[in-house]
């Protein structure tokens, strides 16, 4: 692993492992559940969560900015930014479903440079640091092999307005539910990532994401050797809302099923 950013990898496994026992600790018992809006819930748990997170990473690192799903930070002058997601997987973590993580990632002059993602449930915690690699409790990890299209397993999910909003992701669900061998949808698309990344996944698609669900993730997939980018195969930015990852060797049959979807590029 690359010793550059070897400190502040180590500070946020802290930080996630920490929240992480309190969230295990609270798990499958009566929390409070408010919400954000149609079908985006908020608990108690995420709450304190990202408190214990961003005050042990500004302990170390004062001048830092911080970037977080449930509340709003100063900006500094620093090049750093932390991009967290305390709970990713809320709706489960409510509902007792164990499948749920801490993300957390470092954004230097722009680019991710380290990230963590752990899952407290399973004790499963995936590190990543720009040019050294990606792992998994320790075992360094690499994209599946599998291809084509037609024998591969992705991930999706669909975002909280997929109600009301005609860009929901349901065409795209079912032209790759024909054209692969399945579809998990499991609520956490930092996991997500994190599973393109170990191999469990050969690709993972979905829009309308914030930087705090694929922050960590997309760098994790890219250490690993996999391939993220938009939907139509250009570069990928955390304020684009429509990535793609994968392996590599299915990357051009997913770009091409998203073409054929009506409304799938935007």
């Amino acid at each position: 692993m690359s010793t550059t950013w070897r400190n502040h990898l180590d500070r946020a496994v802290e930080a996630a492992l920490k929240a992480g026992s309190y969230q295990r600790h609270h798990f499958a018992t009566q929390v409070r559940v408010e919400m954000k809006g149609d079908k985006d819930l908020v608990t108690e748990v995420d709450r304190e969560s990202e408190r214990m997170i961003v005050e042990h990473l500004l302990s170390h690192f004062p001048d830092s900015n911080i970037l977080a799903e449930e509340g709003a930070y100063p900006v500094t002058g620093s090049s750093l930014r932390w991009i967290i997601d305390p709970v990713d997987g809320t709706t489960n973590y409510a509902h007792s479903f164990p499948w749920f993580c801490t993300s957390i990632g470092l954004e230097a002059d722009a680019e991710m440079v380290a990230g963590v993602i752990y899952n407290p449930i399973y004790d499963e915690l995936f590190t990543a640091t720009k040019g050294g690699g990606a792992y998994l409790n320790g075992r360094q990890l690499h994209v599946s092999d599998h291809a084509p299209l037609r024998d591969s397993l992705l991930g999706t999910g669909f975002p909280y307005d997929c109600a009301s909003d005609p860009s929901n992701n349901f065409d795209s669900f079912i032209a790759f539910q024909k054209a692969a061998r399945g579809i998990r949808r499991a609520g956490a698309a930092a996991l997500d990532l994190a599973s393109v990344a170990a191999g469990r996944l050969d690709g993972f698609w979905e829009l309308k994401l914030k930087p705090w669900d694929v922050a960590a993730g997309l760098l994790m997939v890219r250490e690993a050797g996999g391939i993220v980018t938009s939907f139509d195969g250009s570069a990928y930015g955390m304020t684009n809302n429509r990535i793609l990852a994968s392996n590599g060797h299915i990357h051009d049959e997913m770009i091409a099923v998203l073409g054929m979807v009506a409304g799938g590029i935007q």
